[in-house]
C-alpha cells in the first residue's frame, strides 16, 4: 500500500508501528504538547503532499485532532477503535499497540474533512434514538462510531463529527438500526 500523504502521528512508538505495517513518512505531535511549529509544518505537509491525522483512540487523541483541524481544516483522519489499541505490559492505549493489518485498514478507510454542507442530521434525532442524554448512549453512540468508522465521540461532537465526515441520513440510521439490533441480540 503507498500512502503518498504525510502521517500524523503523537510519538516516535506511533512512527515505528506505522512503518511495521508499511512506508510512511510522519509527523509526531510529540503528544498534547503540540506547538505552533509543529502546526505550521502540519500546515505546509498538507500544502505539498496532504496529511492523514491518525492519533490514539483516546481524549488526548481526540484533543489533538481537533487542534490540527482547527489549524489546518482540510486534513485526511484515520481512527482505529480501542480495543484494537489495547497493548504494552501497563495495557495502555494507542497506536503504537495496533496490529499492522488494522494500521492498514485504518488507512484505507480515511474520511476527508468537507468544508461543504452536507446533509444534516438533526440534533434532535440523536437524543431522540438514545445517542445523547440516556443511561444507554455512551455504550450505543461508542458502538455507532465504530460502526461509521470515525472515532469515538461524546454526545457534544457526535453532531460535529456526522457533519464533518459528511455522514448522510441514510448511512446513518442504516448504521445505527445494526447497532440496536446487536442491542436486541444481547
Amino acid at each position: 500500500m503507498d500512502i503518498k500523504e504525510i502521517i500524523v502521528v503523537e510519538g516516535k512508538s506511533d512512527t515505528l508501528a506505522i512503518n511495521r505495517a508499511l512506508t510512511a513518512d510522519t509527523i509526531e505531535t510529540n503528544g498534547s504538547a503540540i506547538n505552533k511549529q509543529t502546526l505550521n509544518a502540519i500546515r505546509h505537509a498538507q500544502a505539498v503532499r496532504g496529511v492523514i491525522v491518525f492519533t490514539d483512540p483516546d481524549v488526548p487523541g481526540e484533543q489533538i485532532r481537533r487542534k490540527i483541524t482547527d489549524y489546518v481544516p482540510d486534513c485526511k483522519h484515520a481512527f482505529i477503535k480501542k480495543k484494537e489499541a489495547f497493548g504494552g505490559k501497563n495495557h495502555s492505549l494507542g497506536i503504537e499497540h495496533a496490529a499492522p493489518e488494522v494500521i492498514i485498514e485504518a488507512l484505507k478507510k480515511v474520511y476527508t474533512v468537507s468544508t461543504e454542507q452536507p446533509e444534516r442530521i438533526p440534533r434532535k434525532l440523536l437524543t431522540r434514538k438514545g445517542l445523547v442524554g440516556g443511561s444507554r448512549s455512551k455504550a450505543r453512540r461508542q458502538a455507532l462510531c465504530e460502526r461509521l468508522n470515525i472515532g469515538y465521540t461524546n454526545g457534544k461532537q457526535l453532531y460535529k463529527r456526522l457533519r464533518m465526515f459528511q455522514i448522510t441520513q441514510e448511512r446513518f440510521e442504516e448504521a445505527l438500526q445494526q447497532v440496536m439490533q446487536e442491542e436486541t441480540n444481547e
